[in-house]
């Protein structure tokens, strides 16, 4: 699929924090699509898997994105209801050509609204980059080499308003509790 171009595609994620495999789908939506609808999802959340506020996700996304123009920032809050929160994305991205996700549940929920592509599907296989937010911000309460797993410019944001230590204050035990379980 690398290559093909659409009009407008869309994607949500909660990018928390825009990681380097985000990063890469980040630039494939852009370059893939005339216009690029990127969702910050849980914009309406602050705890442990949403460490950021929203102004400051968009703030990493817009510095992910530099030197791009053909996006939009839609913030895309949890409902805790599948159904009204379909409804919800349908309002706020409207017709578009694509929607990229790798959540099997919100596909399943516009699977009949969109065509659904994964995001591997839309980078070259040199390309790819494994990685997860899970793990960045595991690495992050444990305070070991996350910088290396973050978009630069995310992570000097993040470092020069030390949001790092911010999160390791709040969350990171929390963090690393969620992360052992789950391990």
């Amino acid at each position: 699929m690398p290559g093909q171009h659409f009009k407008k595609i869309g994607m949500i994620a909660r990018w928390k924090p825009v990681h380097i495999g985000q990063a890469v789908v980040l630039r494939a939506l852009c370059a893939n699509a005339d216009q690029a609808y990127i969702g910050i999802g849980s914009s309406n959340r602050y705890n442990a898997r949403n460490p950021f506020t929203l102004e400051e996700t968009q703030d990493m996304l817009r510095l992910a994105l530099y030197g791009r123009d053909n996006y939009t920032l839609i913030p895309v809050p949890d409902l805790d209801d599948g159904p009204r929160w379909r409804m919800l994305v349908l309002d706020l991205f409207g017709d578009i050509d694509l929607f990229v996700t790798d959540n099997p549940y919100v596909a399943n929920l516009l699977r009949n609204d969109y065509r659904i592509l994964r995001p591997v599907e839309l980078i070259p296989s040199e390309e790819q980059v494994r990685a997860d937010g899970t793990m960045v911000r595991a690495m992050m309460a444990r305070g070991e080499g996350w910088q290396a797993w973050v978009e630069e410019r995310c992570a000097l944001y993040i470092h020069d308003k030390k949001l790092d230590v911010r999160f390791r204050q709040e969350f990171g035990l929390e963090t690393l509790a969620l992360t052992t379980i789950v391990e």
